[in-house]
């Protein structure tokens, strides 16, 4: 896999980051290029070159641990750096690790065809999609807040936000489940700093729900160096722009973006860069920029993004989240005042946007449902205050039957999930657009003013 072309030797080891110096005279690695050292144990680590110092020295981030790695180890180049066979069907139904490295244990990839995992600078002259005359394509979630509010539509970005244990990974799993098995697509996910726990489940669900056969997935979990976690995404990019290239449509699911952003923090401060007043790195800008402007169609396939974002101790204007924002179409908030209501999926309509929603793209009669559920959940959310002081009873007429009406939305929008089966016991249900909209025009229109509000708690589509 590797030639021994150059000749370098380890002069100095800080945690993840490896300084190796270069002959008197010979040239350098470009940045970016792949290094490998032998630890004492006899395990190959790879090294990403991230800088040139003086003295002929190159400073790399180590993608693995830096165990064993001692003074004058000596230092080889990997001229193909990253590979993947080039026959991507082998890629399909795998778990890969950064380095693209299959970690399933179902054995490496056969032949000896392989292909480099193109960088950034290949992309540059792509011929992208910017037709502004064509329609939106609908992508249906089967939940139904999702299709009816905030509707995914085929080459966008969509961001799904929340603090810890408000149900962002659930919910990234159902959208998958559903898109996946009940439309098509390629899926490419990758899984960045999250919990070893979650990546264990997910690949048990895509096994049993049959979507692994149209998966690739990509790991970079909590207990991997920074390196390992920060190239993960763009190791999971790099092969979606691949699958793109065959003309095939792609899903690219990430959890959690804020992790590649946390990832490149701690390389940052490995480095000894000032952080910036935010305590991020300085170029935690150009890091989300350059990963997300990879994500975009092109003529031949479109990419559409749904991607997992961590909220720090619930603060939406935490600068890594705002970074993010601007990169997305779409934005879904999970509010841990939702999930306390025992509403699922906890999402907030009120702090949540979508761009798509709109009459030319959904049709007047969704567009029009969808202002009046959205009218009455925030009339529902000043009356809160007042019957939180003084009592329903103090309402008008009028404002009772909004409230109530608000709250039968609440509990309408709610459905029990494919993914949570094991853990509500309820089976999960996938609901049409048009039952969705339907049911919001009869609670809107008073059929079920007389209904008790928990009989539309974590229900599919209403069956009379």
């Amino acid at each position: 896999m590797t030639d021994n072309n150059h000749f370098a030797k380890v002069i100095a080891v800080y945690n993840s980051i490896v300084d190796a110096q270069f002959s008197e005279g010979q040239g350098l690695p470009v940045v970016g290029a792949m290094l490998k050292v032998a630890s004492s144990r006899g395990e190959d680590i790879s090294l990403q070159v991230v800088e040139h110092r003086a003295d002929n020295i190159c400073r790399c981030v180590a993608l693995g641990f830096t165990y064993g790695v001692g003074r004058n180890a000596p230092v080889d180049i990997m001229e193909r750096g990253l590979v993947v066979p080039k026959d991507l069907a082998q890629l399909y139904g795998r778990v890969l690790n950064a380095m693209a490295v299959p970690v399933d244990h179902k054995g490496a990839f056969k032949g000896d065809d392989f292909v480099p995992v193109k960088p950034l600078s290949s992309r540059f002259g792509r011929e992208v999609d910017i037709n502004l005359n064509k329609k939106p394509e609908r992508i249906y979630s089967g939940i139904k807040i999702i299709d009816l509010l905030f509707p995914l539509i085929k080459s966008s970005k969509t961001g799904l936000l929340g603090g810890a244990a408000c149900g962002k990974t659930i919910l990234i799993l159902e959208i998958i489940h559903n898109i996946i098995k009940f439309q098509s697509g390629t899926c490419v996910f990758s899984g960045v700093g999250e919990r070893i726990r979650e990546g264990n489940e997910l690949y048990h669900e895509f096994l049993r729900s049959g979507l692994l056969k149209n998966s690739i997935l990509v790991f970079g979990q909590m207990n991997e160096s920074p390196g390992m976690r920060f190239e993960a995404a763009n190791t999971a990019v790099s092969l979606a722009e691949m699958v793109l290239e065959k003309g095939r449509d792609v899903l690219f699911f990430m959890d959690n973006v804020f992790r590649f952003v946390q990832a490149g923090s701690e390389i940052s401060t490995l480095l000894g860069r000032i952080p910036s007043e935010g305590g991020y790195q300085p170029t935690m800008t150009s890091e989300i920029s350059q990963l997300h402007e990879r994500i975009c169609s092109e003529k031949s396939a479109s990419i559409t993004a749904i991607e997992a974002i961590y909220v720090p101790a619930d603060d939406l204007t935490d600068p890594a989240v705002v970074a993010i924002f601007a990169h997305m179409d779409s934005f879904i908030v999970l509010s841990r005042s939702m999930v306390q209501k025992g509403l699922y999926p906890a999402i907030d309509p009120l702090q949540s946007s979508a761009g798509s929603l709109s009459p030319a793209i959904v049709g007047k009669r969704h567009f029009d449902t969808a202002q009046e559920v959205l009218r009455h959940f925030s009339r529902y959310e000043e009356l809160e205050r007042i019957v939180s002081i003084i009592g329903k009873e103090e309402l008008s007429l009028e404002e009772k039957v909004m409230f109530d009406r608000a709250k039968k939305l609440q509990n309408f929008l709610t459905q029990p999930f494919f993914t949570a089966e094991v853990y509500t016991g309820r089976p999960g249900v996938f609901v049409e657009l048009d039952d969705t909209i339907s049911g919001c025009e009869r609670i809107i229109g008073g059929e079920f003013d007389k209904a008790d509000e928990t009989s539309l708690y974590c229900i599919g589509k209403m069956n009379a």
